[in-house]
This record gives structure tokens, C-alpha cells and sequence, in this order.
């Protein structure tokens, strides 16, 4: 994810609103999944609780980015926000550290040949990946000094972690996810992620958020998937691709930037190259906002202004406060 063309754009697209109630079995609560052809010749029916769920984003901010960096990964933790970055000439691999919304107060090369990918923060150690190169890096997470370096077998993409158990998730670009011990990033298992059953390859960059629920982004799309990382299934897809405006578009690469806003169920979104990021929230598309019904959940908000004010919301796995698994019933979305 590296120049340009480097690799093969897959051909994986935004289902429509009515393909995905359709397969992921939307209608009258309760409800059922529907028959369908691959059902009918014996491919296996996800449950209801992994229907998936179809969102968009709601832009509250829009925020400077560099528009050099080639971004690979992005993080907030110690109210700071943690950017990755790639590429082989000198000083494109690097990872900074600042306060969101404003120049890096911390930065940190890895020289070439080495070319940047995700990371992560874990207490106080930072993680870095390499794309080829079968190394990661352990940093000082406050002041970004490299520690140490540890090798692995494979490509490295995305990284996250479990925040309930500090296991690392990892991406490689296939469909699967590797699990890590955080001190010596051995494998310490994998899982397949399957969208209506079927493979999703071209996992990139990763978020890990409350529980086991991963978002990734699709490598060459602008959707995100979120995944429920105990299964692999993916429970819900995230339409980002009109962040940018066309004339942006055409001088920045593609979406590769998600990052937990900690404390609330807001991300921060940006792309390789991108001139902007922004803080947005994640929301299920048959709400309106504005309407009657979609206008008494969410806090208006001026994107011109600072941060939104913090209402109501769900968390960030999708479901509304304590009461589990989101569903469109819980909102009287499913007619």
C-alpha cells in the first residue's frame, strides 16, 4: 500500500441497501434471513446476529492531514493521536505522535529499505509494522525510541489490539486475521472473517474496539467492514467513500486511516495522502438525519466548529449502550 499501483485493485464494492437487507434478513421484527440460491445449494446461513448492518458516516469535523504522508495506520491513546506512515524514500516510513488536529510533536524514521504499515498502542510500548521486510518494531509509545525488533512470517498490513486482553490483531491483505502475543508476537491463533459466508480478502488497516469487534478497511474501496473478531463475521459496512471531494480525490490515494476516538463511539477517518481527516460517526443508513425519527437520536452538530458534544450514540461495536448486539428493531429502523 505503498506506490501507487502497486497492487492489484480488487474489484470488492459497497453493497446496495437492498442487497444487504436482503441477504442479511431485515424485516419485521423478529425476523428471519431469507432463502437464497447459495442457501438453497447448501452454503451456510449466517444467524440473525450477524445480519449485516448497513452504515455511512456523519461528518462532525472536518481536520487538517498532512498531505505528504502515505498513511498505513492510525491510532489515539494518551491523548495523542499515533500516525504510520509509508514508503521508500528517506523519511516517508515513519511514525508521529500529536495532539489531534495539530502538527506532530513526535516523529520517528525507519530507514529505507524498511517501509512502514500499521501499528499500535499498547500501554507503553508502540508496535510497528513492516510491509516485507517480516519486521515489526517495539517503540517507546511516549517518546517513539525504537526498543527493539522482532521478525514474523508473511506481509504486514493492519494492526490493532484486544483491549480486553491486549492480544495484537494483524492483517496481511487475505481474508484472515492473526492473533499475537503482545511481548513476543508469537501466532497465537487466526480466524477467517466471512461476509454472508463468503471470504473477505483485502483486509487492511485495523481499529480494534470494544469486546472482539475489528473495523477494517478494504484494500482499494472505500468501505470499511466491522468484524466480530470471536467468529469472523462481519456485522456491519461502512459506506466512507464520498469523504472526499472529486478534485481531492484525484490528488490522494485511497481510505486507509481508522482510529478510535477513545471515551465516545466517534472514529477519525483519513487516507493516504489525503488533505483532510475527519471525526465522524458511524450510522445506520435508514436513518434520517434531520428527521423526526433520526433527529431525536443524534446531537446536531456544526462541522465548523470543535469536537461534537457527546450524546446519546452507541458504542463502538454497534450496540446501543448495555443491551447487547445492535439490531434495527432496537430503533424501530426494520419496517
Amino acid at each position: 500500500m505503498r506506490p501507487f499501483g502497486v497492487r492489484r485493485r480488487l474489484t470488492v464494492g459497497v453493497p446496495t441497501l437492498a442487497a444487504v437487507l436482503a441477504l442479511g434478513g431485515y424485516g419485521p421484527c423478529p425476523s428471519r434471513p431469507e432463502g437464497t440460491a447459495a442457501a438453497s445449494q447448501g452454503a451456510r446461513r449466517l444467524p440473525e446476529r450477524q445480519a449485516v448492518a448497513p452504515l455511512r458516516t456523519q461528518v462532525l469535523q472536518h481536520l487538517p492531514h498532512d498531505p505528504r504522508a502515505f498513511t498505513e495506520g492510525l491510532e489515539m491513546a494518551h491523548g495523542m493521536l499515533y500516525e504510520g506512515t509509508g514508503g521508500l524514500a528517506h523519511g516517508d516510513s515513519a511514525v508521529t505522535a500529536g495532539p489531534v488536529g495539530r502538527p506532530p510533536v513526535h516523529r520517528a524514521e525507519l530507514p529505507p529499505p524498511l517501509f512502514g504499515e500499521g501499528i499500535t498502542v499498547l500501554g507503553r510500548t508502540l508496535w510497528q509494522l513492516t510491509w516485507r521486510d517480516g519486521v515489526a518494531v517495539e517503540r517507546d509509545a511516549r517518546t517513539l525510541a525504537e526498543r527493539r525488533r522482532v521478525t514474523y512470517t508473511g506481509e504486514g498490513w493492519g494492526l490493532c489490539h484486544r483491549r480486553r486482553d491486549g492480544r495484537l490483531v494483524m492483517s496481511d491483505g487475505s481474508d484472515r486475521l492473526a492473533f499475537r502475543d503482545p511481548s513476543t508476537f508469537a501466532v497465537t491463533g487466526t480466524v477467517a472473517v466471512t461476509e454472508h459466508g463468503r471470504p473477505v480478502t483485502g483486509l487492511n488497516e485495523l481499529e480494534c474496539v470494544d469486546g472482539d469487534t475489528v473495523y477494517a478497511n478494504i484494500v482499494g474501496t472505500g468501505r470499511l467492514v466491522r468484524i466480530d473478531g470471536a467468529t469472523g463475521a462481519v456485522t456491519g459496512s461502512v459506506d466512507a467513500s464520498q469523504l472526499l471531494t472529486p478534485a481531492e480525490s484525484r490528488e490522494a490515494g485511497e481510505l486507509n486511516g481508522v482510529a478510535a476516538v477513545p471515551g465516545t463511539d466517534q472514529f477519525l477517518l483519513t487516507g493516504k495522502r489525503w488533505p483532510k481527516m475527519f471525526r465522524v460517526r458511524f450510522v445506520d443508513v435508514g436513518l434520517r438525519l434531520g428527521s423526526p425519527e433520526g433527529g431525536s437520536r443524534l446531537p446536531r452538530v456544526d462541522t465548523r466548529v470543535g469536537w461534537a458534544r457527546r450524546g446519546g450514540g452507541r458504542r463502538h461495536d454497534g450496540s446501543a449502550g448495555r443491551s447487547g448486539s445492535y439490531s434495527p428493531c432496537q430503533d424501530g429502523l426494520a419496517a
